[in-house]
């Protein structure tokens, strides 16, 4: 049996990045670590299955070997970290990544003071903004570094000490089956440190709440529920501990006359019965603010779709623009004065079958269906 594609089994593309190929692994190796899947076989061969592919695609000399040789590349060499025990799987790839995860298996992040939290903010924009970008101002409260103890949340003249239990490293180790594990120290909270006269102002947390103008930048091309990442902007975190990131997600307000789907436009265009059957001239506004101008030949039909190529949204990743499409929609006259509704009988009675071939198509069908249930 042929081996699966390395970059199907991790989920990226042959132009991924290095980290774009160790975030795909990062989750994998998550979702099918033996000490979340305890018993699981399934899951244990898929772990080893991605840390193999990962342990290639990792290094830059062994991924273009792959790219040029495919799996022959390793056939006998023994190179990938699936022969042999599932020793070899965890040691070499899953190394790599060990520090990112132990704190999601733990509870809490491995060493290290604890991280400030990520922070949401809804914000609608519309669909001209998601056209052209957008720079936005926006007011995000929550809490950031004490400007009088400069995050370190001890008083003024004092710092702090070291942590009695776990000597300043922040961590505390703990056996678990054949691994020794390190988790958060609970008495400084991963600081390795501990504060004996707290600041004032922040209580010793080391922040303080406050409302902060940050300025955004929306690229052209975004969709409704694209995310946007401000490293460094969420919470802050405790006693100068890295701070949180800011993500802001995005919603898109309906439009009046366009409806987007994917980089292409929608616009739906009204047009009398008269100018569809003989035929007239449109134009049509574009979301970039000009016109357009279309020509409707006569006999259409509502739901006629026609193409104005790159009128539609951009990129948001590469060039060009997507199309827009005009739908035309017949309008059925309303509120008829006695004399249109005597030419129009005049028009029904002159008519023939190929005036509508649709309709007389149709009940034709309709006329053969109840004869065969006769039948």
């Amino acid at each position: 049996m042929s081996k699966e594609d390395f970059y199907d089994v991790l989920g990226v593309s042959r132009d991924a990045s290095g980290a774009d190929i160790k975030s795909a692994y990062r989750k994998l190796a998550m979702k099918y670590h033996p000490d979340r899947n305890a018993g699981d076989a399934e899951s244990e061969a898929n772990f080893k299955k991605v840390s193999e592919a990962y342990e290639i695609l990792k290094d830059d000399e062994k991924r273009a070997a792959y790219d040029r040789f495919g799996h022959q590349a390793f056939d006998g060499m023994g190179a990938g970290p699936g022969r042999g025990g599932f020793g070899a799987d965890f040691s070499s790839s899953f190394a790599d990544v060990f520090d990112d995860l132990f704190g999601e298996f733990m509870g809490g992040r491995r060493g290290g003071r604890s991280r400030g939290a990520d922070l949401r903010y809804n914000m609608e924009i519309t669909l001209e903004d998601a056209f052209e970008g957008k720079q936005a101002t926006i007011r995000v409260p929550g809490s950031v570094a004490c400007e009088d103890c400069e995050g370190s949340g001890a008083a003024a003249g004092t710092r702090p000490e070291t942590c009695a239990t776990c000597s300043g490293h922040g961590k505390v180790r703990a056996q678990q089956g054949f691994f020794t594990l390190e988790r958060t120290c609970p008495s400084c909270g991963g600081v390795g440190r501990v504060i004996k006269n707290p600041c004032g102002t922040c209580g010793g947390s080391g922040r303080q709440q406050k409302e902060r103008s940050l300025s955004v930048d929306i690229p052209a091309g975004v969709e409704d529920g694209t995310r946007i990442r401000l490293t460094g902007e969420g919470e802050a975190g405790q006693r100068g501990a890295q701070p949180g990131d800011l993500y802001i997600f995005l919603s898109v307000t309906p439009h009046a006359l366009f409806q987007r789907d994917g980089l292409d436009l929608f616009c739906r265009v009204p047009i009398a019965m008269t100018e569809a059957a003989l035929g007239t001239h449109l134009e049509v506004p574009t979301l970039d603010g000009g016109r357009s101008r279309v020509t409707i030949p006569e006999g259409t039909q509502s739901g006629r779709q026609f193409r104005l190529r790159g009128k539609g949204m951009p990129a948001l990743r590469g060039r060009g623009h997507g199309d827009m499409y005009v739908q035309t929609m017949v309008e059925t006259p309303v509120h008829l004065t006695r004399k249109q509704k005597e030419l129009l009988k005049e028009f029904a009675k002159a008519g023939t079958e190929k005036n509508s071939p649709e309709s007389s198509g149709f009940f034709a069908r309709v006329k053969d269906f109840f004869d065969g249930a006769k039948g």
